[in-house]
């Protein structure tokens, strides 16, 4: 588990007896997470108690009925006793009720508490997170382990209080009643407990490969349930192949599933062997003693029902500390994910932007993108922070190379270049997705390291190269960017992206529902819907990445028209690959390799006959214009 500068294990193990050492750190964490509860688990102890004492009640009467009610031939007695065998069940279940429901209430809260701090935590993660973690592990965190954690506190927990209290009374009440008797019931407990020690460090063992597939199986159902991903592997025909693969991990989960069942089986049935063992012995030792006349027939009995109810606790007593070390797996893979450290943490004394002029500079930045180390969630906790990236050897491994350049208020400024130039890692430094290696972007003056997150996101609006809607109405979707905007306001800004017309033909207009990822919608219909987002937002500085590729000349001159309206008075940083968006550019910034190889306008450009007029011979000059 990754915490600040290195990596803790819990739950640590001597290599030769392979027995679990739980860190009192650990039980302290946990026990956070339970203390707002405390006054239910205080309800779950009593409960258990009276429960515990309630157990025992039913031996005691079948005592009284056949050593004193039926041989005085009391029948008032005899009424009065049996009514109270039918009383304990009732009271016993009353008492079941309340105790499941204090239960469910802390259990519930403290999966409520875990997976709402696990949210929050990964929403401050950065991008470099997410490419670097599969989505099924995070879900299989968030939603089994989360609920595994909390049955280490309302379930291993509280079986452990009911075992300690119900061995307690049982064995109060046979000691009270014989002595030798108890004595010699309790010496069978050695035969199992060797073996249940062993069994439950092999399930611990099957529990954690269960979780681990469980995650991999989950994986797998977050790439190929979503859209992209099914239409993946339609289009290669990969059907087969992933359910295949799918079958592996389920196929292992049910072998382990199989193999854990099994073990507890044997288990049980060698428990279930062993008190036959004891009861019988009690039964012949305790025949003697009546035959000789120093106990009653009716102890023999209570003894008899006792002994089912004390060897299932007492094993479990002695072996409670592997079985709690064991339960706390599910919090120790919780505890993994909020351990990660946050790579991309606000500054202790970030300051607001307040009005935002719109001037961006880039001063020396070097960047690379992180490929090296761990795959899956322990990936993020090994990667070198800011700054500490050592340099690579070759200038061609970096994303950007020693990069400067400044962008005056209101200024157009187009980006272009060959593919993997550089162009979008600038438009993701400028929002702090990712922060410089070397180097500083800056706003307004303001180092983007240095400022809120809220501040940096309200002054910038961003359309990306890959248009993401959630499944939901089109007007949630452009809500997003205002969370308050009015339905006339929606209407102005699908107005001035030219998509209004197109809503208002739907059958429920701003009220239809996209689907998964937008996928009912065409590649330009989702871009617009993007536009007309960001046009609501109303930001400073606009990021536009290829935010008219997918629109046809049409479209994209009525585009091409609102965005000039939208970018009047604002700064844009556009990734054009059309002659129109270069040529009104006041500055345009020519990448090649990561360098900024040339910068100038675009007539300036051509006549220096370097890049730029290449990729204006090859690419831009037979563009149609808007």
């Amino acid at each position: 588990m990754f915490h600040g500068g290195g990596w803790i294990t819990y739950l640590r193990y001597d290599d030769e007896t392979a027995r679990p050492d739980i860190d009192r750190a650990l039980l302290r964490r946990v026990w956070r997470y339970g203390r707002p509860y405390r006054r239910y688990l205080l309800g779950v102890l009593v409960t258990v108690l009276v429960i515990s004492a309630l157990g025992v009640v039913p031996p005691i009467l079948i005592r009284l009925v056949v050593d004193e009610a039926i041989p005085e031939g009391d029948l008032g007695k005899l009424t009065l006793l049996g009514a109270g065998m039918i009383a304990v069940p009732v009271v016993n279940a009353l008492v079941g009720v309340a105790q499941r429901w204090w239960s469910s209430r802390a259990g519930e809260g403290i999966i409520f508490d875990l997976r709402r701090q696990l949210f929050e935590h990964l929403q401050q993660m950065s991008l470099r997170f997410f490419t670097a973690t599969k989505t099924g592990e995070l879900v299989s965190r968030v939603d089994n382990d989360v609920v595994g954690a909390q049955q280490a506190i309302t379930g291993t927990f509280v079986s452990i209080l009911s075992n300690l209290a119900a061995v307690t009374a049982i064995l109060v009440v046979m000691v009270r009643a014989d002595w030798r008797l108890t004595v010699l019931a309790v010496l069978a407990l050695p035969l199992f407990v060797a073996p249940a020690r062993r069994v439950a460090r092999l399930l611990r063992r099957i529990s954690e490969q269960q979780m681990e597939h469980n995650a991999n199986m989950s994986s797998i159902l977050a790439e190929t349930f979503n859209v992209s991903g099914a239409l993946l592997v339609k289009l290669f025909g990969r059907e087969r192949y992933e359910a295949e693969r799918f079958a592996r991990e389920a196929a292992r989960v049910r072998d382990l599933g199989v193999r854990r069942a099994m073990v507890g089986r044997w288990f049980f049935a060698s428990l279930g062997l062993v008190s036959a063992v004891g009861t019988a012995a009690v039964f012949w030792v305790g025949g003697f003693f009546v035959i000789q006349g120093g106990v009653s027939l009716g102890t023999i009995i209570m003894f008899s029902t006792l002994l089912t109810q004390l060897y299932g606790p007492l094993s479990a007593i002695s072996n409670s500390r592997v079985e709690f070390a064991t339960s706390l797996v599910s919090f120790e893979r919780v505890f993994d994910v909020l351990d990660l450290d946050v790579d991309l943490p606000e500054a202790v004394d970030a300051v607001d932007l307040g009005r935002v002029r719109g001037e961006v500079v880039f001063d020396h930045v070097w960047f690379r993108y992180q490929t090296d180390g761990p795959e899956g969630l322990d990936r993020v906790g090994k990667l070198p922070t800011v700054g500490d990236a050592p340099a690579p050897a070759a200038t061609r491994d970096w994303a950007l190379a020693d990069v400067s350049f400044r962008v005056e208020p209101g200024q157009l400024v187009a980006l272009v270049g060959p593919s993997g130039a550089g162009k979008t890692t600038i438009s993701y430094l400028v929002p702090r997705l990712y922060d410089p290696t070397r180097g500083k972007v800056t706003i307004d003056g303001h180092d983007v390291r240095d400022v809120t997150r809220s501040s940096l996101a309200d002054a910038i609006g961003v359309v990306t190269q890959e248009t993401y809607l959630f499944h939901d109405t089109i007007a949630a979707n452009l809500r997003y960017a205002r969370l308050d905007a009015t339905p006339e306001e929606l209407e102005d800004a699908c107005r001035a992206a030219n998509i209004h017309e197109f809503i208002m033909s739907l059958p429920d207009g701003y009220d239809t529902v996209v689907g998964e990822r937008g996928y009912r919608l065409s590649g330009g219909e989702k871009q617009r819907i993007a536009i007309a987002r960001v046009i609501l937002k109303d930001p400073r500085i606009l990021i536009l990445d290829e935010a008219t590729s997918h629109l046809d000349s049409r479209s994209e001159a009525l585009i091409q028209e609102a965005l000039e309206r939208v970018m009047a008075e604002r700064t844009s940083l556009v990734i054009a690959h059309r002659l129109s968006t270069v040529r009104a550019a006041d500055l345009i910034l020519v990448l090649d390799e990561g360098r900024l190889v040339e910068a100038g306008t675009h007539d300036e450009l051509v006549s220096a006959g370097g890049l730029y007029a290449m990729l204006y011979e090859t690419q831009f000059r037979h563009a149609q214009p808007a």
